[in-house]
């Protein structure tokens, strides 16, 4: 369907691509990975014509629709979130609009004159939308939008009052209404809930065109694809089958290589010690210039690339006491929505705390209200003895000093250390090289969601309060991450999207459940005495509500 030719690509000094190939086929679900910077959104362009490659070819069949979700979303504001999302929704969206506003033409009476010309263009819109199943599009685009998460107020309110996260969802439920036969999906994942989550494996598995997506949720990733497209120092390298497979994949090809090369090193050696033993040797003149033109039309072997992953081994907090916080008859309310309603809760130490939840069940606001940046209407959170809280939340990306570079951030945090022990650090975080030099600024999210984390886990507080800590981290961070926290002798209350997170981390499950549509009843919380694996195995379910 769509071929990418011996393309090469380069900018600057940079090269990202070398005479490499790939076809995308029609219903194939790809799964694009490569380390940053390799060039993963730059092949979405090539394929959108947004570039061109410097050479070879990209081929995309005519009449070929393609639906692209980036991360950067156009401003919105003005039109509710279910006009917003059939008008970007393509040529569709765009009759269904011409619709609403050739009716409203025809009841005008200033434009009485040009009804016959209104008239004629209503009907040849309505035959084409009629005959492209246009009066489903409403319906489809609430079914959409309520699979990513959208209550019924939120569709129909002004998309111009939403958070940039929930603008995403818009941006994502756009490209799946106008179902383009082929999906280009730039970390979709990024700012949904597992419950949106879920219902969006589901609907890419069942999607009947063609999917090219790049995505840090491993879950997701294998439950999707059907094959990985690796990019690597220049080239394409494709591997059947799902994530998983593909790193059981790379590191038999990887460790072929390692073995390859050490083969063809200690033969290089043995011949080369040979040549130089006897290269004034007279008799041995003609075995020598053998060897020597041996050697030369040998083609050699590169050495094995390796991603190279930092490790880093965090200090050892102080002791708190055994008994960590405690909730008792907590009330909050956000008018007439009710939040919690006479919830307590005990946490200890050493504990791990995940908390899961509908939308709109009040997971965020927990975290807040132990947190202390939020009070509740009633009852009391006392917090135990000797703590010392680490509290994550996306608003702590915004305390960063954009004045300040990378390593000053640390260097500041931390004066009496060593630039190497902070460099290693930032490395374990996936800052190298010239990325410490970055200013704050010109930061993307995931880089400031890692470098709080590095600040907060170099002296790690005894109580860890996580609100999605994992947002934009790519698969060796959080991997990291889960290594490092799963040592952690600390206590930990967090949110999470990412199931690897849950899983590798969590002793404990509380399922937060919302009340009514009318916003009142809060349903008592639910505790599940046993990790996030444990809850799955007894509940069915990955998340509040949702079956497997």
């Amino acid at each position: 369907m769509i071929n990418l030719t011996n393309i090469s690509k380069r900018y600057g000094r940079q090269i990202l691509f070398v005479e490499t190939s790939f076809q995308l086929n029609p219903r194939e679900k790809v799964g694009l990975v490569g380390p940053n910077g390799s060039g993963k959104t730059t092949v979405f362009r090539l394929i959108m014509g947004e570039e061109g490659p410097d050479e070879g070819t990209v081929t995309v069949p005519r009449r070929t629709t393609i639906g692209y979700f980036r991360q950067d979303i156009s401003e919105m504001s003005g039109r509710s979130v279910l006009d917003e999302t059939i008008a970007g929704s393509g040529d569709l969206g765009e009759l269904h609009h011409e619709l609403q506003e050739l009716e409203l033409a025809m009841s005008d009476p200033e434009r009485a004159d040009e009804m016959e010309k209104i008239l004629n263009r209503f009907g040849e819109v309505l035959d084409e939308y009629q005959g492209r199943g246009g009066y489903d599009l409403e319906a489809r685009a609430r079914e959409v939008l309520q699979g990513l998460g959208f209550a019924d107020d939120q569709i129909a309110g002004d998309s111009g009052e939403l958070s940039g996260g929930w603008k995403m969802r818009i941006g994502i439920a756009r490209v799946l209404l106008a179902r383009p036969d082929v999906l280009l999906m730039d970390e979709p994942t990024n700012h949904l809930d597992i419950e949106s989550i879920l219902w969006l494996e589901k609907f890419i598995r069942d999607y009947p065109g063609a999917v090219l997506l790049t995505c840090h949720d491993k879950d997701f990733m294998n439950r999707v694809v059907s094959r990985i497209l690796d990019i690597d120092s220049g080239e394409f390298t494709a591997y059947t089958g799902d994530y998983d497979h593909f790193v059981r994949q790379q590191a038999i090809a990887e460790a072929n290589r390692e073995a390859s090369f050490a083969r063809q090193q200690a033969m290089l050696a043995k011949e080369r010690r040979f040549v130089e033993r006897f290269a004034s040797h007279v008799a041995k003149a003609a075995q020598v210039q053998s060897r020597v033109k041996k050697l030369e039309k040998i083609e050699l072997i590169e050495p094995p690339r390796r991603r190279k992953i930092v490790e880093f081994k965090f200090q050892t907090p102080p002791r708190s006491g055994d008994d960590v916080a405690e909730l008792q008859g907590l009330s909050k309310a956000y008018g007439p929505r009710v939040i919690y309603d006479d919830f307590s809760l005990k946490i200890r130490r050493t504990e791990r705390w995940c908390v899961l939840g509908r939308n709109g069940a009040g997971k965020t606001t927990l975290l807040k209200l132990v947190a202390g940046s939020l009070t509740p209407d009633s009852g009391t959170v006392r917090l135990g003895a000797n703590l010392k809280i680490g509290y994550f939340a996306q608003q702590s990306l915004e305390q960063l000093d954009p004045s300040l570079t990378v390593f000053e951030h640390v260097q500041n945090a931390f004066p009496t250390e060593g630039r190497g022990v902070l460099c290693n650090l930032l490395g374990a975080f996936q800052f190298r090289g010239d990325d410490i030099d970055k200013p704050t600024r010109i930061l993307s999210g995931g880089e400031k969601s890692r470098l709080v984390l590095a600040r907060m886990l170099f002296d790690p507080p005894n109580f860890l309060i996580l609100d999605e800590p994992t947002n934009h981290l790519d698969m060796e961070t959080k991997e990291m991450l889960v290594e490092s926290l799963s040592e952690f002798e600390g206590t930990m209350l967090f949110v999470s999207h990412d199931r690897t997170f849950l899983r590798g981390l969590s002793t404990r499950v509380l399922e937060l459940r919302p009340g009514n549509e009318d916003g009142n009843g809060a349903l008592p919380p639910l505790v599940y005495d046993g990790t996030y694996s444990e809850f799955v195995a007894r509940s069915g379910g990955e998340a509040a509500g949702v079956h497997r």
